[in-house]
Parts: C-alpha cells; sequence; structure tokens
C-alpha cells in the first residue's frame, strides 16, 4: 500500500516507548486480520493465516503463511528502542524547592538536542498482582508536557557558544515541579498512582521512557522533508508491519521483528542478539509439522533484511560523507555495507536488493562509512551470527541521527514500505 507521510507521524506520535510502539504495531496487524500467539501454550496455526507473537512486550515477531509455505522464508527486522533519557527507582530529588528526576542516559543521545524541551513520560508501570509471579502491568502514556531540562543562560555561561559537556548525573535531569510542601520521594508516585488510579502502596517497579512532546510534521518548501523525534528506528518498524500486512497474500513464510535494546548492544532476553528469533522460527515450523532437516534447508535459502537509519550527506559538513558513496534526503533507501561487518551483507546480497529496487522503480543509494570513521552498527550482524542466513542492512538516510529531533526526505518512507512489500512478494 501506499504509505503517506501522515500514517508515518501518526505512528510515530502513537509510539512514544519501546512498549508503546510495540502496541501501535500490534493494533495494525490485530486490524488486518492476525492472530496472537502466546510464548506459553501450544501453536496451532494454518497456511494461508497470519499471526504475531508478544516477547516480553518490547519486542514483537510477526509472520504470514502462505499457502505452500515452504516456497520460502524471508524476514524483515528493526528495532523499538531510541536514545532518551530514563526514570530511575526512587527517582524524586528535591533540589532548594524544586523537584527534579533522577534519570539515566539510554543509548548515543545528543545530550544538547533534549534541553529546552517540553518533555513527557511513556512506559509500563508493574503493580502489586494476584501472586508475586503474575503482577499487574499497566502501559502509560502521561501524554502532556510536565518535564524540562532548563538550559543555563549564556550569562551564567559565556563560553556556551564554544560548547558544553554535560554531565549526566547533573545537568541532564528534568524539572518536573516546584516541590513545595510536597515529598520529594513521592510527587513521581503520586502522579503514577493518579494515571494508573491505583493505590501508591500497589505500585512495585516502573519502566519509563521521557520523550519530546512536539509532534512530528512536514517541512521545507516543498513539504520535502520530515522533522521529527523518533525517525531512528520507527521509520524501519513502520517499514516492517506495512510492508508484511500488504504482503498476507504471499506465497511462503515472511516473518518481521521488531526488537527491543539495539541502542544498548541487543545483548538482553528480547534484543537482536538473543536466541528469541531462531526459538520462534524453530518452533513455527515444528507447528507446521517441518522437520528440523526442512528448517536447516530453509535457512539454507533464507534472506533477512535488516532495516535501520543511514547517514544522509550533510549540507554543511559534507566532508564527512564517503568521498564516492554520497546519500540524500528523497532520493531512495540506502543500501549500507561495511568491509567489518558491522552492517551485515555480501556482494550477492546488494545484488539481489538492487535487482528488487530497479526491476519495481524503487530508487537506492549506498552507504560506506569514510575509511577513517568507523560510525555505527546494527542488528543484521547480530542476527545473522545467531541465524546464519544471508542479510542485507538497508535503511532511509536522515540527518541529526541520535538527535531529540531528525530529519528525513518525505519521499523515501514511500520507498522503503514497497521494497519490504516486494521483498515479501518476490
Amino acid at each position: 500500500m501506499m504509505a503517506t507521510p501522515e500514517q508515518l507521524l501518526q505512528f510515530i506520535h502513537t509510539s512514544p516507548s519501546p512498549f508503546h510502539c510495540v502496541l501501535t504495531a500490534k493494533a495494525l496487524l490485530k486490524a488486518h486480520g492476525f492472530t496472537e500467539l502466546s510464548l506459553h501454550t501450544p501453536w496451532q496455526v494454518t497456511p494461508g493465516q497470519s499471526y504475531y507473537v508478544n516477547i516480553f512486550d518490547s519486542t514483537l515477531i510477526a509472520f504470514s503463511i502462505g499457502q505452500h509455505a515452504a516456497t520460502h522464508l524471508r524476514i524483515a527486522a528493526a528495532h523499538t528502542d531510541f536514545p532518551c533519557l530514563k526514570v530511575k527507582p526512587n527517582a524524586g530529588i528535591q533540589e532548594q524547592g524544586y523537584g527534579k528526576l533522577n534519570t539515566e542516559l539510554y543509548g548515543g543521545m545528543i545530550r544538547e538536542s533534549w534541553l529546552d524541551r517540553p518533555l513527557s513520560m511513556a512506559g509500563k508501570v508493574v503493580l502489586r498482582g494476584a501472586d508475586a509471579f503474575h503482577p499487574d502491568v499497566r502501559f502509560i502514556d502521561i501524554g502532556r508536557p510536565i518535564l524540562t531540562i532548563p538550559r543555563l543562560a549564556i550569562h551564567m555561561n559565556r563560553h556556551v557558544n564554544n560548547g558544553v559537556a554535560l554531565n549526566p548525573q547533573k545537568d541532564m535531569l528534568p524539572l518536573m515541579t516546584m516541590a513545595g510542601d510536597t515529598s520529594y520521594t513521592t510527587f513521581l508516585p503520586q502522579l503514577l498512582g493518579t494515571t494508573c488510579q491505583c493505590s501508591l502502596d500497589d505500585i512495585l517497579s516502573y519502566e519509563l521512557t521521557v520523550y519530546p512532546t512536539e509532534e512530528g510534521c512536514l517541512m521545507g518548501l516543498h513539504n520535502e522533508f520530515i522533522s521529527s523525534p523518533r525517525l531512528d528506528n520507527q521509520t524501519s518498524v513502520f517499514a516492517c508491519v506495512d510492508g508484511l500486512v500488504s504482503a498476507q497474500e504471499a506465497e511462503g513464510i515472511n516473518v518481521i521483528a521488531i526488537f527491543d535494546n539495539e541502542e544498548v548492544g541487543s545483548r538482553t532476553k528480547q534484543g537482536a542478539a538473543s536466541l528469541v528469533l531462531p526459538h520462534i522460527l524453530q518452533r513455527l515450523y515444528r507447528a507446521l509439522g517441518q522437520s528440523a532437516e526442512d528448517y536447516d534447508e530453509a535457512l539454507a535459502s533464507a534472506f533477512l533484511l535488516s532495516i535501520d537509519v543511514a547517514h544522509a550527506l550533510h549540507p554543511n559538513v559534507p566532508e564527512k560523507c564517503d568521498p564516492t558513496n554520497k546519500p540524500l534526503l528523497g532520493k531512495g533507501v540506502a543500501l549500507k555495507t561495511a568491509s567489518s561487518q558491522s552492517y551485515a551483507g555480501d556482494a550477492d546480497a546488494v545484488a539481489i536488493i538492487k535487482t528488487l529496487c530497479q526491476d519495481n522503480s524503487i530508487p537506492y543509494q549506498q552507504f560506506v562509512n569514510r575509511a577513517d570513521m568507523p560510525g555505527g552498527s546494527t542488528i543484521g550482524s547480530l542476527l545473522s551470527a545467531n541465524l546464519p542466513i544471508r542479510t542485507m542492512d538497508i535503511g532511509i538516510p536522515i540527518l541529526a541521527m541520535h538527535s531529540a529531533r531528525e530529519l528525513m526526505g518525505t519521499a523515501d518512507q514511500d520507498s522503503l514500505n514497497r521494497l519490504v512489500n516486494v521483498f515479501f512478494m518476490a
């Protein structure tokens, strides 16, 4: 289907935390006939049907099964998390009459970009349940500006325009309230209790993400840009979900896997470096009555798209880009390669994706790091190490990666969505 900028912005708006990203993806899948499977019960799956599996609330694996399931196995993967602030336990701090939150950095965020912005919180609150092993889980989004991190005035730091080092424990703590007579230990629990409509004594723990409340928008002379929080990597999650939904009638087994914790290394129970995807695939093949040998043969001919944003050529600092591979905003999907294999891919994988793009008039570009810059990495190499199948890293080129607000070309989302769809359909 045609991916509109408004659809992308709505997806991002309803996904202010990894938990909400999964909730949004689940709602879209369910609306298109996908059935939820549980990790705790036996699976009954049928060719011609589509399913999804919730993995610890912040990771999601979904798949559609063609009438002829053995035709092929194709996987598209992305990540739900983003660099941000996370709220610590016992987070209330009273400082000279101000009520602040004790937070910590999550991932490689550009700290300065979070200053002076209206911020909110979203995530999971866990309450006392029927017994110790069955707590009551609530997903919350405060949904309004309640936090900010005020910048020090230039009069008190005359060198501010030369660059400022921000200490995470001192300079990045959000202001939440004027404490007044309110105890510093209770202003956050009181907010959570009111939001969850529960007793403060029932609140046992939480995982809360601080996020900017300013919504994304179209911009530029001809609306050729999208400016928004969390383009990294909800552009890719949106493409995975949309591509799978649009290819439900395809043959073979088509899978999307959207993982948490990429920004901190993926080495968690719900991260791409875990064995959760191989475990789910093995379980699926068993439920279809396939043998271990059938599964091994499927892996041998399978293909994985690892989808994460790429660096676009910066208009003010073009020398940071590779001399001969210069992705631009709005000019198509970036195919990402690295000799270090920080991006997964080989010549065959590049040729396959180029052919899909050329045969379907999908614009594409290539990205590699400058030889004197190590660059980043993503989930492709981690996934293909645990699941030895041919893999290609791709993504939308963006500017201001890991800022509180990033920039992309408006046309690129449709190009990515169409590529994921033809990848499943071909």
